[in-house]
């Protein structure tokens, strides 16, 4: 498998995230689970969910949340491949 890299994040309701990766699989990671631990329980402040954004290859909140690439492509919810090339 190539390097998996975030090309798009995008907030959801209800603490998800549309995500669409560099080899153009998309689907949803929800965030739930997380919220509860250490930095995570920062972004259940809606605000700072929504302000998610793609950074070095993977998402990011406030340049200090971060997730692994590998870790957010093995916990999202493939629902396509992306034809947005």
């Amino acid at each position: 498998m190539t390097n998996i890299a975030v090309k798009s994040v995008q907030a959801l309701d209800d603490y998800q995230l549309n995500i669409v990766f560099n080899n153009n699989e998309q689907g949803v990671l929800d965030m739930k689970p997380y919220l509860n631990f250490g930095v995570f329980k920062r972004i259940k402040d809606v605000k700072v969910f929504n302000s998610v954004s793609v950074a070095f290859d993977t998402v990011e909140w406030d340049k200090e949340i971060d997730l692994d690439p590998e870790f957010v492509y093995q916990k999202t919810y493939k629902t396509q491949e992306n034809n947005d090339k």
